[in-house]
């Protein structure tokens, strides 16, 4: 009896596509913190604007915790809240990538200076979490739409990978030429979860972008600890000083993270297939 209700509570886990969003955007906003401090402690937080996305973060995050028991109970509490910091999170984003900007593009609009200036296009990342959360209370999650949503803010990620990955490793001319595999692993994933868009595709191809999904996320692990070596070898300062002026440990974790949203959203659209082939 207790192994068929362990079996029934699995169950209800794999097809609560919902609830695993929700847990992804928790996660990642609380991930958020950390890694908007490490950013922004390399100019000491000169600008009293730059502590909005960490109180933000982390003020998001314990509110998304606190509702999220309640889904079931008060879906209404839940809907608004989540709503409420959807919203708040695509403002903070878009906001961020003009402030970003601002700090040296706009005074000398070169290509040079975009990449050398504060990461651009950081802040989408709130963006992104955002219309997930506004996503999971629009459209039904049990429907090919959510999954096409999902599946299609996973390759806006992956998209923002490579122009990272691009305009970082660009700082150092590509010094190293294994600094190319994040750019071209980014544009096969974007090559792969674009399809989906344009035909109609069947389980063996959703399994082959799950295969390739797999390959981005040891990308990012080995990237991380490149990062990391990288990093511990500079000659002199704290590890919290090679850190903050070495390679960005955390970047490569982009990786591996978009790859968790990208198989949700594909193990949702499998489902999807494979319930209309029974029919």
């Amino acid at each position: 009896m207790g192994g068929r209700n362990r079996t029934d509570r699995l169950a209800a886990w794999a097809r609560d596509h919902q609830l695993w969003v929700e847990l992804f955007v928790l996660l990642n906003l609380g991930g958020l913190v950390l890694d908007i401090y490490l950013a922004h402690s390399q100019n000491q937080f000169r600008r009293a604007s730059e502590y909005v996305p960490l109180y933000f973060s982390l003020a998001a995050a314990v509110a998304l915790a606190i509702v999220l028991p309640l889904r079931r109970q008060w879906p209404a509490v839940w809907r608004d809240v989540g709503h409420l910091v959807g919203w708040l999170a695509v403002a903070t984003g878009l906001a961020g990538v003009v402030l970003h900007l601002d700090s040296r593009f706009f005074d000398e609009r070169t290509i040079r200076s975009l990449t050398y200036a504060a990461p651009f296009a950081a802040p989408l990342a709130f963006t992104g979490l955002g219309l997930l959360l506004i996503l999971n209370r629009l459209v039904a999650a049990d429907t090919t739409e959510w999954a096409h949503w999902v599946i299609l803010l996973a390759l806006g990620g992956f998209i923002g990978n490579f122009v990272f990955s691009l305009t970082d490793h660009a700082q150092n001319g590509f010094f190293n030429p294994i600094e190319w595999v994040p750019v071209v692993s980014s544009a096969f994933a974007i090559g792969f979860l674009i399809v989906p868009f344009a035909a109609e595709v069947g389980i063996a191809y959703l399994r082959l972008c799950g295969a390739i999904l797999v390959v981005q996320a040891l990308v990012g692990v080995i990237g991380f600890g490149l990062h990391a070596q990288a990093d511990f070898r500079q000659p002199a300062g704290s590890l919290f000083e090679r850190v903050l002026t070495g390679a960005p440990p955390m970047a490569p974790l982009l990786f591996p993270n978009l790859v968790v949203l990208g198989g949700i959203g594909l193990w949702a659209l499998s489902r999807q297939r494979a319930g209309r082939a029974r029919l």
